[in-house]
């Protein structure tokens, strides 16, 4: 082994490049254990912005399946179904009672298909019992007109003058505090938000045979002037054909509660 002058031993391999060697490892090492931050870090970032970016598109997008707890709803779809109903005046509903006919009664069931209040149009079916031996049940279809914006107390149609409606009308003491004004052009009956719904009832044709237009011993000629109470859910009516003998012949129903509803839509 080689002394040194100073007495020093120097050694097998030159330490500058020892010192040379390890430092570039360790710069290596350091560039290295960088790159693997700045890499898990970039990784890191873009699947935060991945994550930002899926939150706001799930905020943009109304849920189908679910809702925040400040949400009111969330609107599958911006139709919305139109009010089908007064009270308990809807599709499904149904009614049951008599009809007096001079000093005798009969079944009577009333089936409602269709309430349109924007139009103020009801329609069902009417069946009644025992009216005549050649037909023993009988059903009609009646189309209504829901006495309000769009039709007024005033008939105007089938044989119906305004002293026919007046004698119909007072039959219900509801309509007592109308009689003086009922028939004036600035007189408009809102039924929305009053008890009693008044209506005009008017049979078309038999179900199911629409082609039968004329019955010995019964007539769907004529209509019905209806009064509906929401508070008792009862109707009463009184049926106007001008060639009968028997007038004022009354319909009594109360409503069948049954286990149905109207209309609902999902939000």
């Amino acid at each position: 082994m080689p002394i040194a002058s100073s007495g020093t031993t120097i050694p097998s391999q030159p330490l500058p490049v020892e010192i040379y060697t390890r430092g570039t490892r360790r710069t290596r090492k350091t560039i290295s254990d960088a790159n693997k931050r700045l890499t898990q870090e970039t990784i890191s970032h873009s699947s935060e912005q991945k994550q930002v970016q899926q939150q706001q598109k799930n905020e943009s997008i109304p849920s189908l399946t679910s809702r925040h707890a400040e949400e009111m709803w969330v609107d599958i779809s911006n139709q919305r179904l139109p009010n089908t109903r007064l009270g308990l005046l809807y599709p499904g509903s149904r009614f049951v009672g008599i009809q007096e006919c001079g000093t005798n009664k009969y079944e009577v069931v009333v089936d409602i298909q269709h309430v349109d209040i924007n139009e103020s149009m009801i329609t069902g079916y009417l069946n009644i019992k025992g009216l005549t031996t050649e037909f023993p049940e009988l059903t009609t279809f009646f189309e209504g007109e829901i006495i309000g914006p769009k039709y007024s107390f005033l008939t105007r149609k089938w044989q119906a003058q305004q002293r026919i409606d007046v004698v119909h009308w007072k039959r219900f003491p509801s309509f007592h505090p109308y009689i003086d004004i009922f028939n004036r052009d600035d007189f408009v009956y809102d039924p929305t938000d009053k008890d009693y719904v008044y209506m005009r009832w008017k049979e078309h044709f038999l179900v199911p045979d629409h082609r039968v237009s004329n019955i010995d011993g019964a007539s769907f000629a004529g209509f019905y002037y209806i009064c509906y109470k929401r508070s008792t859910n009862e109707i009463t009516g009184y049926y106007f054909f001008r060639h009968h003998t028997d007038w004022y012949q009354e319909i009594k129903l109360k409503h069948d509660d049954q286990r149905c509803f109207g209309s609902f839509e999902f939000r």
